[in-house]
Parts: C-alpha cells; structure tokens; sequence
C-alpha cells in the first residue's frame, strides 16, 4: 500500500512537472489562418514545422520544375526560409539538433531522391568552417508532398544555448 501512494505522488509530481513547462506557440507568418503554428517552443527547446521551398520562378507553369527548381534549389529555399525563421526566435542554424527532411523520387533520377542535389545544399549551412554543428538527421523518400512539383519539405528542432 504504501509502495503504491508513494508511486501514486511521484506520478503527480512528474505531472506537475510537465504542466509546469514554459510552451510558446509561434504563429504562421502573414497572418494565416491555416490551423498549425509555424514553431512550438517548450523551455528552450523549438520544433519548427516542416517548410516548403518558395517558387523560385513564381511566373512559371505551377507544379512544374521551372517553378519550384530541382531538389537542389528547393533545399537551398528550404534552409533558407528555416535560417530566417530561427533568427526572427534568436536562434541560428548551429542551434539546430534534430533534422528530418522529406523528399520526394525526382523523375529526372528515376523515381528516386536526389540526395547528392539535397547535400549540395545542406553542406552549406552544416558542418562549414563558419558553422561546423551538425544535427542528428533522418533523411526519407514520401510519395509526394502537399504542392504539386515541390520535392523538399523539412523539418528541425533547435535548442536556446544556455
């Protein structure tokens, strides 16, 4: 019995605990209504929603290559949206410690992801003289992705340096 009330407070005080957490809810840019938040921050730690590239030629045919670019630039606008977010919450890329990036088979390879076209990019902003932090990172193949033509989506978690 006695095993069980102490088990039982413990439990209560690890809830406590959580309830307790400091959570920030960071709002989509531009005043969108689309129902998630850009970024959670729960003490210290923000996990930024999957962005997408913006169009690197909004003239083009939509969904097409010419419109969205290869995986390469979708990466290169990926991480560059992702940098700019992190800053405007006074973070930087080295304070990114998880990254999991979606990508989609190219059909100029087959069907299948271009990865050497997503590392292109990457190695930009990780593991370079100026910001040699690298995250732990997942990199998969999805069927397909919410705009037609895009092949990159990613998604990170940063932590506040203390």
């Amino acid at each position: 019995m006695k095993k069980a009330l102490l088990l039982g407070a413990t439990l209560m005080l690890a809830a406590g605990t959580v309830s307790a957490a400091q959570v920030k809810r960071y709002p989509l840019p531009g005043g969108s209504t689309f129902p998630i938040a850009s970024a959670v921050e729960v003490d210290g730690t923000v996990y930024q929603s999957g962005m997408v590239p913006a169009p690197k030629n909004p003239k083009a045919a939509k969904g097409s290559e010419a419109y969205w670019g290869d995986t390469q630039a979708q990466t290169l606008s990926v991480l560059t949206r992702i940098q700019a977010s992190l800053k405007e919450k006074g973070l930087d890329m080295g304070d990114v410690v998880k990254m999991t990036a979606f990508l989609v088979g190219d059909p100029k390879h087959g069907g299948k992801l271009d990865f050497a076209g997503f590392m292109k990019s990457y190695t930009q902003f990780f593991g370079t003289k100026a910001q040699p932090n690298l995250p732990a990172r997942s990199a998969v193949q999805v069927a397909a992705l919410a705009g037609e033509g895009m092949l990159v989506e990613i998604e990170v978690i940063a932590v506040r340096p203390k």
